[in-house]
């Protein structure tokens, strides 16, 4: 048994700076942060456009960057929520600038400032196209100097402890749920160990890994929103899966390569097989439209024309700043044959982010006790019906702060559980043959982009759901049978974060933000959030 005062689960930018300040704030007191792969495998590391911030009050205000929040998430966003990541967003930028996070800047020493779809002015701080990896190298060389801080690779999170594992009847109705820390499989010693903490912050990225083709990584296994709905915590608004509409087309190649928005602002075009500039059709703001707007446009463009792909192009652009401002768009299309000056990059949308999540309040706390989340696992009413672009890592940091701050006053409350019981493997033997997972994965992932994908009916969605069901009960009789492995865990991740969000679009009778329904295509006069 490992005890800590704050366990976080996750190394991405939310993770690693609450683990930061805890550690700051509290030099005696341990702060454990577990990670499934490497420290620096995480949904951060593949960020590429950068993080909105207002930081030039002379041509840009926070009502601009509110108003552009709340026309992206389509009614949705929790006002108040917009508010307080808008206005206290600059602050927490700078401390990540200040633990050594360099963005780019001109040759008079001033930032660079890009602009991507939705916002109406320039106000995205980047460090070329990686800026996500440059943001995860500055957190952990800081994380590095902190002895208060241990950092447990290959660690794989099981379940959330509740009152559930000390006997007692859990549903969603209970009162005062408690999470007493988790149960992981150490992949290392290969020991499946209890980790009792006051404090546990959830920082467990997205789901993408839930379709056939997305830009996560493979870690994106949609882990903290399954573990919170199994806890019987709340889980909120998981029909809104964000597609990026602009991933490099490169057929059987998982995840797809990223091309970031910022091309677009920089001036790319989108184009159709025919050479068409189609977006003004769809959009007047054509190519710098909201992101749900472009994929279904995308999307359109390639069922008329029957293709799988469309293309952007970037060869009217002043060629040396491309290569200076997206150096790894560049080396990537090189790799593969294509000159950005002379050829059009083919691109297609990809499952990218998820709006939805564990619900929080305004301080980061879920319906569990003791149990936070940030990040992109959470639900926090930034986003609504449609993120933002760039506006996740800036969600990350405000909340992570937010969830400190709470949590520093809470744990001198919170006694450590002393009877939590050990794993219970009985009755369970080695399993005989993977393949009964990896299938279960790919089948998965193919319902979910045929069926549940950017444009969705009624008929499709009550397929999805039987043969999730069939899915589900398949892997929760392996779960019982056979011993627990990375691959089965995530295997009945993904099926509960599939299942979660085709309830939660079945629930939804309108077209809204990235929930597109051709049976529902108007809008409700009922403006509410689906919790689960």
């Amino acid at each position: 048994m490992i005890k800590t005062d704050f366990l976080i689960v996750g190394s991405g930018i939310a993770g690693l700076s609450y683990a930061l300040k805890m550690a700051e704030y509290y030099p005696e007191k341990n702060v454990l942060v577990i990670t499934k792969t490497k420290a620096d495998e995480t949904n951060t590391k593949y960020a590429q456009g950068g993080i909105a911030g207002v930081t030039d009050l002379e041509h840009d205000s926070y009502d601009k960057h509110i108003q552009d929040t709340l026309i992206a998430g389509d009614g949705l966003c929790n006002p108040k929520t917009v508010e307080i990541v808008v206005k206290e967003g600059p602050e927490r930028i700078q401390e990540i600038i200040d633990w050594g996070t360099r963005f780019d800047k001109d040759p008079e020493g001033d930032y660079k400032l890009g602009r991507e779809g939705g916002h109406s002015e320039f106000r995205i701080l980047h460090h070329k196209d990686v800026t996500g990896m440059e943001i995860e190298r500055a957190l952990l060389e800081a994380v590095s100097k902190k002895k208060n801080i241990e950092i447990i690779k290959h660690c794989f999170v099981l379940d959330i402890i509740t009152q559930h594992h000390l006997g007692f009847l859990v549903t969603k109705s209970t009162p005062d749920i408690e999470c007493y820390g988790v149960y992981a499989l150490n992949l290392r010693s290969n020991q499946i160990q209890k980790i009792i903490s006051k404090v546990t912050l959830f920082a467990t990225g997205g789901n993408g890994q839930v379709y056939r083709t997305t830009t996560n990584p493979k870690i994106a296994t949609g882990d903290g929103v399954a573990m919170a709905y199994r806890a019987k915590g709340r889980i909120e608004n998981m029909e809104f899966i964000q597609f990026h509409p602009t991933a490099l087309f490169e057929p059987g190649i998982s995840p797809s390569f990223l091309i970031t928005e910022a091309v677009r602002g920089d001036g790319g075009i989108l184009r159709n097989k025919d050479g068409e500039a189609f977006m003004e059709r769809y959009d007047e703001r054509k190519d710098l439209a909201p992101r749900d707007i472009v994929a279904r446009a995308i999307d359109n463009e390639m069922k008329k024309a029957g293709t799988d792909h469309v293309y952007l192009d970037c060869r009217h652009m002043d060629h040396e700043k491309f290569i200076e401002h997206f150096p790894n768009i560049y080396e990537k299309c090189k790799s593969i044959g294509i000159d950005v000056a002379v050829h059009l990059i083919p691109i297609a949308p990809a499952a990218h982010y998820s709006c939805g999540g564990i619900k929080t309040d305004e301080w980061g706390r879920t319906s569990i006790k003791h149990l936070y989340a940030c990040g992109e696992c959470a639900s926090t009413g930034l986003h609504g019906a449609n993120r933002l672009a760039s506006n996740s890592l800036l969600e990350a940091l405000v909340f992570s702060h937010r969830c400190y701050l709470d949590g520093l006053k809470e744990v001198n409350k919170i006694e450590f559980k002393e009877n939590i019981p050990d794993w219970n493997a009985q009755g369970t033997t080695q399993p005989k043959e993977m393949i009964l997972i990896t299938q279960s994965v790919k089948e998965l992932q193919l319902l979910m982009s045929d069926y549940v994908g950017i444009v969705r009916t009624d008929v499709r969605l009550q397929r999805a759901l039987k043969r999730l069901d069939l899915l589900h009960e398949e892997i929760e009789n392996l779960y019982e049978t056979t011993s627990v492995s990375p691959q089965l865990c995530e295997a009945r991740n993904l099926i509960t974060v599939g299942y979660l969000i085709v309830k939660e679009a079945q629930f939804r009778k309108e077209s809204r933000g990235l929930h597109f329904n051709t049976d529902h295509p108007g809008k409700s006069e009922l403006l509410q959030n689906i919790v689960l």
